[in-house]
């Protein structure tokens, strides 16, 4: 039987000499010598969610997807000990019980926690750092089989690379994970005139604990979203109405739109207006993870790149303005948001307060000349691409952008000095070992 491994998207795929499921550390360890042995390179995979490269092998590919139990909790101190293969759906809804929570969350949660921080997954909060901020130790497994603990006293330029790595170090088995207490949000989605929002983007960024919104090309008008800490007891919707709002309308309806796109691309400007003027208002009050992540159907392609905070507005209005040129046809909204600076080598919101812009494209349909030009634009404002979505930037490109890149790179070759945890991204990306 012919191993293979395809992401979510289903546009990336490989083939590798052996796909593993370890249960546990020992296992992994296992692996990873008789790979070195063999002169076969390791990857690893998490959910798939990432749009990249960066899991694809000709050699072994592991999955941690059976490392994926929360070992210990401290409810008092809010440190968690989880394995790497737990997904943030799983471990939102552990925590919850010990009345904890992540600080944070994307707007999907079916990733790997170890996936998700790899590539610098992010929320939005001006005032909250990406999800891998909240990683307080990381136990690395190295090509020696070895395995090693780095946190910020024992190792700190190994830790802070380990946090955003691209799985360029080692394996990861294990986090230390710093929870907070558990919270409820109230969530308010509206649509408003989108250069109103524009006007006002520092006073909404920094007046609400959580603030994005979606801009269709060819529409006037965007979709926001606050969501908001309450001391108002959660309230979640009816199982109909979730399916109604989270299913029917959100995947279904918006799928057969993007379908009807594909099919008679001419239409798109008028579906893009369609879809933002029927857009209502929505309230909803519950646990914050249920608030943060939604279910995601559709499939799509999608690139996203960190930008200097300060020119958020002008940056929205270029890439508006580059869906909107007649040889693109972009039926998908832009998704803006917001994260605080951390001191991660590879976050893309390293060293500055940060605004995240994402675009997308609908399966089957031309991605690269839009992303490519829409990469223009974000190259003009010094922008970061995030690791697990579409980009054409090399070492070479990207070594100017981030300014401890160096530090990155020691590590990576004290660690995996003959490039074990390699492939064709890893090394356009961050460029060989040696």
């Amino acid at each position: 039987m012919t191993n293979s491994w395809t992401n979510w998207a289903g546009d990336q795929a490989c083939s590798p000499a052996a796909v593993e499921h370890p249960a546990d550390r020992s296992a992994v360890a296992r692996l990873v010598q008789q790979a070195h042995a063999a002169n076969r390179t390791v990857r690893v995979a998490g959910a798939g969610h990432s749009f990249t490269d960066t899991v694809l092998t000709d050699g072994v590919l592991l999955s941690l997807d059976r490392m994926n139990r929360v070992l210990d909790i401290d409810r008092s101190t809010g440190s968690v000990r989880v394995e790497a293969g737990i997904t943030l759906n799983k471990l939102s809804s552990v925590l919850h019980d010990y009345e904890l929570a992540l600080p944070n969350l994307g707007d999907i949660d079916v990733q790997s926690i170890a996936g998700a921080t790899a590539t610098a997954t992010h929320g939005t909060g001006a005032k909250l750092e990406n999800l891998s901020a909240a990683l307080q130790s990381i136990e690395l497994t190295l090509a020696d089989g070895s395995t090693i603990e780095v946190d910020e006293q024992s190792d700190p330029d190994a830790w802070r690379a380990a946090r955003v790595s691209i799985g360029a170090l080692g394996v990861i088995t294990a986090f230390t994970v710093q929870a907070v207490p558990a919270f409820v949000l109230e969530a308010v989605d509206r649509p408003q005139p989108l250069d109103d929002v524009l006007a006002q983007l520092d006073s909404l960024a920094d007046g609400n604990d959580h603030f994005e919104f979606f801009a269709f090309p060819h529409s006037p008008v965007a979709l926001t979203r606050t969501n908001n800490r309450t001391d108002l007891p959660e309230n979640p919707p009816s199982a109909l109405s979730n399916w109604v709002q989270e299913i029917a309308l959100a995947n279904y309806a918006f799928g057969a739109l993007c379908r009807l796109g594909r099919v008679r691309p001419r239409l798109i400007p008028r579906i893009n207006r369609t879809v933002t003027r029927l857009a209502g208002s929505t309230h909803r009050v519950d646990r914050s993870y249920r608030i943060f992540a939604s279910p995601r159907r559709v499939r799509m392609t999608e690139m996203e790149y960190a930008i200097p905070r300060a020119y958020a507005a002008e940056a929205i209005r270029q890439v508006k303005a580059v869906g909107e040129r007649p040889e693109f046809d972009v039926s998908f909204p832009i998704e803006v948001r917001w994260v605080a600076p951390d001191d991660a080598f590879l976050s893309p919101a390293n060293g500055r307060p940060t605004c995240y812009l994402a675009v997308h494209m609908y399966r089957g349909m031309a991605w690269e000349p839009y992303f490519r030009a829409v990469e223009e634009v974000m190259a003009s404002y010094g922008g970061r691409p995030h690791w697990g979505k579409r980009h054409f930037q090399t070492a070479e490109t990207l070594r100017p952008l981030y300014p401890e890149w160096d530090r990155f790179a020691a590590v990576r070759k004290r660690l995996d000095p003959d490039g074990l945890f390699t492939n064709g991204y890893v090394e356009r990306v961050l460029g060989p070992t040696t």
